[in-house]
């Protein structure tokens, strides 16, 4: 039968007890922020940017679909990404209500707020690819994140068992 020592050896220094050794967590490289956000900050986040971005395309592109558009995709893409998880079917509804919002600066002023409204939905009539492709790359986006988190979860039960 084995005796482990209790002591420490006889012919170790005394006195000085070497310093703890942490573990160096490993370095992990993101190339993009990684933030959550709730179903309404996606909202915001989606809108302020489509908003901003048409008040731009109006200055410096002349209010030209294509510009916005493309602009626009990018910002559905992230919105998609970054909601939370159990919050992901808000980011196909807000892309709609956001592309709207981008629309405000290219409609024409006109006499009041009915020529407004029909200015506005002749935009969204003629925009209205843009709008179905920025809805599609995001429901998309959503939908795959869901099936992700699906299969994590059915792992995780699995494992369990």
């Amino acid at each position: 039968m084995e005796h482990h020592r209790t002591r420490p050896p006889q012919n170790a220094p005394r006195g000085r007890t070497p310093p703890p050794v942490r573990p160096v967590p490993p370095v992990r490289a993101q190339v993009l922020p990684n933030p959550r956000l709730t179903g309404l900050g996606a909202g915001v986040f989606c809108g302020a940017l489509a908003l901003l971005l048409g008040w731009v395309d109006e200055l410096l592109a002349g209010g030209s679909s294509t510009v916005y558009g493309v602009l626009f995709l990018p910002v559905c893409l992230l919105t998609a990404l970054w909601v939370r998880g159990p919050e992901l079917v808000a980011a196909p509804v807000v892309v709609p209500i956001a592309f709207t919002l981008g629309l405000l600066p290219k409609t024409d002023g006109g006499d009041g707020s009915g020529a407004r409204l029909m200015s506005l939905f002749t935009a969204l009539g003629t925009h209205v690819a843009w709008l179905y492709a920025a809805t599609l790359a995001a429901g998309v986006v959503a939908l795959i994140r869901g099936l992700g988190r699906l299969a994590h979860r059915r792992r995780v039960e699995l494992r369990r068992r």
